[in-house]
């Protein structure tokens, strides 16, 4: 469920029409429902309800800061993957003892950041981050609190580029060599071993993949537990998808998931965590585009949109679908025309769909990308030296920019001619 409605026949953010939106902040732009967002996280802590645990945030998935303060004061954590995405949790009110630090190629530095303002623990994903790791929390006098990521070898039957737990992707220490990587971690001075942490992927819209990978974590546990470790945590990643069709079935929902978790692994006594973020932010975010022609091709009609592949790239990086839809709801029984959708960028590529059905639209209209909030403004860039699109938060009947369109000039004095050109 999301709150992105046709109201009186506009299309609404909550109880703001989208078009207010485009008139004082310009398209295209991202706009996000406070609304969805708590629902979503909300639906995931009562999913776990009656274990230990803590929700946080993957917030690769959107790192907008007042998207991270929102859940964050209601009491989520956070999952980050490099020194900035820490700093800016931290930034948003975030603590640090709810701030977990996952990611294959941490650096010393970013260590060195983390274990210097808090965290909860960090996801060591080899042998020679382990050994990196001791080094730096020894030299700052601290010890370092870690799970070490294991690879299951489980088909997620997601995407290829967004599935992480298969022997061949880079993620985690296999499974098989656990036993070795933990007898390690409790060998090095500056750690402290907590925990298990696995993710096999993102975007599952099945069950039987967690539940392959759980089965193996509750045997490694006990096995762990066996030799000595104290394992305490069990971190078990993110990765339920998010219906883009809504024609589709719908994915497992929250309960179902948290069900499954409390049958295989509520035996463990073990604190769980979780580390949703494309459940959590993607229906609760469109990115709003106005036409700007309408061109008869040979064979085709294209769709010429003010947004490009650099403001949201899913659909050139993954052939990802995204719902497109009128800001101005179709009249009953309107015949649709058939249009390729696409961005004013110099690439084939930079085509958000082909051969879809829309109502005949002409320049100036608005249109909205549904389930745009999670990995959009995200993966954005300024390629083709198109400035950063606006995203805009939604409460109720009231709207805020929450992070601006840059200027030209901003654009442009970011970069240094050098004194001898």
């Amino acid at each position: 469920m999301d709150h992105f409605l046709y109201i009186d026949g506009a299309l609404c953010a909550e109880q703001v029409p989208v078009a207010e939106i485009a008139a004082q902040v310009g398209t295209p732009f991202y706009v996000y429902s406070a609304a969805t967002l708590r629902r979503h996280y909300r639906l995931f802590d009562a999913a776990l309800e009656g274990t230990r645990h803590l929700v946080c945030f993957a917030m690769k998935a959107n790192p907008n800061l007042a998207v991270v303060k929102l859940l964050g004061d209601m009491g989520a954590g956070v999952d980050v993957v490099s020194a900035g995405e820490y700093l800016k949790a931290r930034a948003a009110g975030v603590p640090g003892a709810r701030i977990v630090f996952s990611g294959v190629g941490k650096t010393r530095e970013e260590m060195r950041i983390a274990l210097d303002g808090g965290i909860r623990q960090f996801n060591v994903e080899s042998e020679p981050e382990m050994d990196a790791l001791s080094d730096v929390a020894v030299a700052l006098g601290k010890v370092a609190p870690v799970a070490v990521r294991v690879n299951p070898d489980v088909d997620a039957r997601t995407h290829d580029k967004i599935a992480t737990g298969k022997a061949e992707n880079k993620f985690g220490i296999p499974i098989s060599r656990a036993m070795d990587a933990y007898a390690r971690a409790a060998r090095l001075p500056g750690l402290e071993v907590v925990g298990i942490d696995v993710h096999i992927g993102s975007q599952l819209t099945e069950l039987a993949p967690f539940e392959a990978a759980f089965c193996k974590l509750a045997e490694l546990t006990r096995a762990l537990r066996g030799a000595g470790h104290d394992i305490r945590r069990l971190d078990l990643g993110g990765g339920l998808g998010i219906p883009y069709r809504r024609a589709n079935e719908a994915p497992p929902l929250p309960q179902e998931y948290g069900a499954m978790i409390r049958r295989l692994l509520g035996d463990l006594d073990c604190e769980i965590e979780i580390e949703p973020g494309r459940l959590i932010a993607g229906n609760a975010g469109i990115m709003v585009s106005r036409v700007i022609y309408v061109k008869e091709g040979a064979d085709r009609r294209f769709l010429i949109l003010d947004a490009a592949m650099n403001d949201l790239v899913r659909p050139a990086m993954y052939e990802a679908h995204h719902d497109i839809v009128p800001a101005t709801e179709p009249a009953p029984g309107a015949e649709p025309l058939r249009y390729d959708i696409v961005g004013p960028i110099c690439e084939s590529g930079d085509t958000f769909a082909r051969e879809r059905d829309l109502p005949a639209l002409a320049a100036g209209d608005l249109v909205a990308f549904r389930s745009a909030g999670a990995y959009g403004a995200a993966m954005a860039s300024e390629y083709n030296s198109r400035p950063l699109i606006p995203e805009v938060m939604v409460a109720g009947d009231q709207f805020a920019v929450i992070r601006p369109r840059p200027s030209y000039d901003e654009m442009i004095g970011r970069d240094n001619i050098p004194a001898w050109l």
